[in-house]
């Protein structure tokens, strides 16, 4: 496709060669990202009782809070290339564990372990893109980011349904594949680095993140569109279910949303770049909100794929915005820590999505689900486009000195 080819070359050309490499193992690692999206049929296979798996969700949400804490943390203090290898090794171990649980308690565990070891990699990962480029490229490097995972899961959306089907085992085994696939493109492609100096009287804790007023303002509403889009992954499958539809419809469902991400994001991140930040991620945050709420509405594959349309293009729209802005935020020795907060936020709203959002659609109805979402969404959007004079006022201060020296550009 020309037309996407000179989008892609035109958006995401001469970003520092490290940024391509951290994209390559996204796309590989996505490739083979089944086992959390599948899970819920995989429960039910395994004797699982719909009582059950509220609980086995919210161990694999608990482990998305503790995931980005430490990875935050640990790549501020021992580098971001060993935090990244450290939660990818780590991620493949639990995958074995996971599909090897005998019972709801060890699947549980397991999930946590799972969750928390793959989360602890996109601090680290987040934090090395803000290191190789300044505030102006920030977007550019992180909506790259983001075209990575969604090429990997369209592909990974098709293959995981019809895996599904032929023996969840081979989900397992695939997964674990890809990730340790990534970890070898982590220890061979980037070059090893060492932690970044801590300024004076700041610790190594958190403190710094917790000090920052504006960042603590910001988060929480972050963290209300995160839950919103996390009903995706988690609520939309059990829709899928209870309308009797087959897991390969949920795999449909995902490949579309990959698709449609992979073909619009690198022409919306251009078509955008000409507005201000935050009123496009207001306007996009809208448009996932309206989408998932429609989910309620929906009750065959068609009208699903409707929704998924919606809240497709709100996400390809906001691709990396929300990252560059907290990037844009951090002091050159704290990028880990607040990324590691901004993931955090991540994993608490998918937490709450798959404990209260289940817990909602499960005890209490689905209308009130897809109802919480709608206001939520706005509630939300209203919030950021207050702070957008703050936000703005810190993104004009001057830029730190960088941690680590910005790599060369690469060609696209």
């Amino acid at each position: 496709m020309p037309f996407l080819r000179s989008s892609v070359s035109a958006q995401f050309g001469g970003l520092p060669r490290d940024i391509y490499v951290v994209f390559a193992g996204t796309v590989v690692n996505r490739l083979g990202y089944m086992v959390t999206p599948f899970l819920v049929f995989f429960l039910a296979a395994r004797g699982v009782t719909p009582e059950q798996t509220p609980w086995i969700l919210g161990a694999l949400g608990a482990g998305n809070l503790l995931g980005p804490a430490l990875g935050g943390l640990l790549a501020d203090r021992l580098g971001r290339r060993p935090t990244m290898l450290t939660g990818l090794v780590g991620t493949a171990a639990a995958q074995g564990a996971l599909f090897a649980a005998p019972n709801a308690v060890t699947l549980a565990l397991a999930a946590v372990l799972l969750s928390a070891t793959g989360a602890m990699v996109s601090p680290a990962a987040y934090a090395l893109l803000a290191d190789r480029v300044g505030p102006e490229r920030r977007q550019s490097a992180y909506a790259l980011f983001g075209w990575g995972v969604n090429i990997g899961t369209a592909m990974a959306g098709v293959l995981g349904g019809f895996l599904a089907e032929r023996g969840y085992w081979l989900l397992f085994a695939v997964d674990a594949v890809t990730v340790l696939l990534y970890a070898a493109i982590v220890v061979w492609r980037l070059p090893a680095d060492r932690a970044p100096g801590r300024a004076a009287g700041t610790g190594v804790g958190y403190g710094v993140v917790l000090r920052d007023r504006l960042l603590m303002l910001l988060l929480p509403l972050l963290g209300l569109q995160l839950a919103i889009y996390s009903l995706t992954e988690v609520a939309l499958p059990l829709a899928i279910r209870d309308d009797g539809l087959s897991p390969a419809v949920y795999g449909t469902m995902a490949m579309l949303n990959a698709l449609l991400v992979v073909l619009v994001q690198p022409v919306a991140t251009g078509a955008l770049a000409r507005f201000p930040q935050l009123p496009v991620y207001v306007a996009t945050s809208l448009l996932i909100a309206a989408g998932v709420a429609a989910t309620g509405l929906a009750d065959r594959p068609g009208e699903y794929a409707a929704t998924v349309v919606l809240w497709s293009l709100g996400e390809a729209g906001m691709s990396g915005i929300a990252a560059s802005v907290v990037a844009n935020l951090a002091p050159a020795h704290a990028r880990g820590r607040y990324q590691g907060a901004f993931q955090w936020t991540w994993g608490l709203a998918r937490f709450t999505a798959m404990t209260a959002g289940t817990a909602l659609y499960t005890h209490v109805a689905p209308a009130a689900l897809w109802w919480t979402a709608a206001v939520a969404g706005v509630a939300a959007a209203l919030g950021v486009l207050a702070l957008a004079p703050l936000l703005a006022r810190r993104a004009a201060a001057p830029e730190p000195v960088p941690a680590v020296p910005a790599a060369e550009p690469a060609a696209v």
